[in-house]
């Protein structure tokens, strides 16, 4: 029974050792492994490798991958008109050299993504001075970025190097600083109300004088017309009396007849019209007399 504990605890004892002296190394990483506190060898390959147990070597990871940085500094930046802008960027970079990473930068990412950012946010303050705004929302902003990246470059690889390598730079926003912001938007409102107003104006305008020469061509439009109709009017009056007075000059006493009965029709047009007169006395009922006498007389 001693014996069986005894093998089993050897056997733990070295599983134990075992583990602390095999580590895997992810495709995605650098193994560095440490020999007290100074760096042994740095492993880039992916797979199972082995070292001794602590205290005596020990082993980081560090990120292989690319990499990015984003601003997060909103302070605002003077270009070469001295205007107050805010710019948004970021970085894509990943670590080359694992060792003198360590030695110059820190331990992991986040010494590197400070270091950075610092040394990306000071190009950009040096670029931004020598441009314009107007530069740096046209073709030029390629340049600025480029001339950016550039300078991180150098200061990165100057001196000791810092075993990175900067893939891309980039800006995303370029924007007033809030103070400008708020008053650029008061002269853009009132400039916009100011054009409106002019519009308004001017269609105002236009309007009043496109009712004036429809009105004007609707008086002169009525006027012709009723000259027309006036005219057209007289000419039928015209020939209608002519009609009248020629076939009422065939027969001069007919047409008075004719006229009296006419008369009589308009006087009697209702049944409860009533007339209170003396047909034999009254001048209006003499035609039909004298026409009643020359009818019984013929």
């Amino acid at each position: 029974m001693n014996r069986l504990a005894f093998f089993a605890t050897s056997a733990l004892v070295a599983l134990a050792l075992a583990s602390s002296m095999l580590f895997v190394v992810d495709q995605r990483q650098f193994g560095v492994v440490y020999a007290l506190g100074q760096i042994k060898t740095v492993i880039t390959e992916p797979g199972l490798n082995w070292k001794l147990p602590p205290p005596f070597q020990n082993v980081s990871y560090i990120d292989k991958r690319l990499l990015t940085l984003e601003s997060t500094d909103t302070e605002p930046m003077l270009t070469a008109e001295k205007q107050r802008v805010v710019i948004d960027w970021y970085v894509r970079w990943r670590i080359t050299d694992p060792s003198e990473y360590i030695r110059n930068v820190g331990l992991d990412e986040n010494a590197g993504t400070l270091q950075l950012n610092r040394v990306v946010r000071n190009a950009f303050q040096e670029e931004i001075n020598r441009r314009t705004v107007r530069e740096l929302l046209s073709s030029k902003r390629e340049t600025l970025m480029a001339d950016v990246k550039k300078e991180v470059v150098e200061a990165i690889r100057r001196g000791k190097p810092w075993g990175m390598d900067v893939v891309d730079v980039r800006i995303t926003r370029v924007d007033y600083a809030e103070t400008i912001t708020e008053s650029v938007y008061r002269r853009m409102e009132a400039e916009r109300k100011r054009v409106a107003n002019e519009l308004r104006s001017t269609g105002a305008a236009e309007g009043e004088k496109i009712r004036a020469d429809a009105d004007r061509q609707r008086e002169v439009t009525v006027a012709n017309a009723y000259r027309d109709a006036q005219k057209v009017k007289g000419l039928g009056d015209a020939e209608a009396a002519r009609l009248y007075a020629e076939a009422f000059g065939q027969d001069a006493q007919f047409a008075k007849f004719y006229r009296s009965l006419e008369a009589y029709k308009a006087s009697f047009a209702n049944k409860s019209d009533v007339l209170v007169i003396d047909p034999a006395s009254t001048e209006f009922f003499k035609p039909y007399r004298q026409g009643g006498s020359a009818s019984a007389a013929n």
